[in-house]
């Protein structure tokens, strides 16, 4: 594909891609979604290969470039970078790839286009976003994870809610909404973090959402680091608040109120397996509607 706002160094050939984005900023609360989204980087040996140049997408002033020392002597400038990387997803027969980068200040029509005609270009079959919100749940629970789609029928087959949210959105919300303007199947994946310790990365938040998208997309994902450092988080998190009365109290009410949902809530969620063959039976059904459709088209045209 042609763009002067993209910068290829080469065009992975890909089985089956899935799309996963994370975006630091509005999106991101906690950290959550691009500690998630690094992990996976990581974890998959992720290599990059190609990124959105920034000055079309940036306002530098709020968004500012900084300075580094290379070696401690030459000076080195780095840009707002969002990057695409892929992957070969341990245990699939897909491959995946992923966007890690920094919510844009300006064109994010034009960027979610841009995110958009990368994903045709390479056969991606499915846009999944990662976010955290700031929300009344306790450090000292699992996150909990909500999920929204695209598209109605996906929203039914993998057991996610229509999401009720109205009010101001970020990149995330546009590159979905872009995502089922253009007919891309699309999900979104949100982890909750105590808005109390809203400035700590959550490491606990990362984990849930790779447990979630391990169980969206039907493959193992590894997050003993995440454990580890999310009991790391936990304790060092608990040891602040029982330093303060009246925080260790709310924290308490907030367990309280978690377990009762918990426990009205949880025969009611899909298995992982369950997630998975939904997800593999839409995807073969949106395939065969295209077929049909083209054969249509073909037909006319004879």
């Amino acid at each position: 594909m042609a763009s002067q706002e993209l910068r290829m160094v080469g065009r992975p050939e890909l089985e089956r891609p899935v799309l996963v984005a994370a975006f630091r900023g509005w999106n991101d609360g906690g950290q959550g979604a691009t500690l998630a989204a690094g992990y996976l980087a990581k974890l998959w040996n992720a290599e990059r290969f190609a990124d959105i140049d920034p000055e079309g997408f940036f306002d530098f002033q709020s968004t500012r470039p900084h300075v580094s020392l290379d070696e401690g002597l030459t000076r080195r400038i780095e840009w707002p970078d969002n990057a695409f990387y892929h992957a070969r997803m341990a245990g699939s027969d897909r491959d995946v790839v992923l966007l890690l980068g920094i919510e844009p200040s300006l064109r994010w029509r034009t960027f979610s286009k841009l995110v958009l005609d990368v994903g045709r270009d390479l056969g991606v079959e499915l846009v999944v976003t990662l976010g955290s919100l700031l929300a009344d749940v306790p450090h000292t629970r699992a996150a909990p994870v909500t999920g929204a789609a695209s598209d109605p029928a996906l929203v039914e087959s993998l057991g996610l809610q229509h999401s009720r949210y109205e009010g101001p959105t970020g990149i995330v919300g546009i590159l979905q909404d872009a995502c089922r303007r253009d007919g891309m199947p699309a999900a979104s994946l949100w982890a909750a973090v105590p808005h109390y310790v809203s400035l700590a990365p959550s490491p606990r938040a990362a984990r849930a959402l790779c447990d979630r998208l391990a169980g969206l997309l039907g493959v193992e994902i590894d997050t003993v680091e995440l454990a580890e450092a999310e009991e790391a988080y936990a304790e060092q998190v608990s040891e602040a608040v029982s330093s303060d009365a009246d925080t260790a109290s709310y924290v308490e009410e907030l367990e309280r109120r978690t377990d009762e949902l918990d426990l009205e809530e949880h025969e009611d969620l899909p298995s992982g397996d369950t997630l998975a063959a939904e997800l593999t039976r839409f995807l073969r059904q949106q395939d065969a509607q295209q077929d049909e459709q083209r054969d249509d088209d073909a037909s006319r045209g004879q």
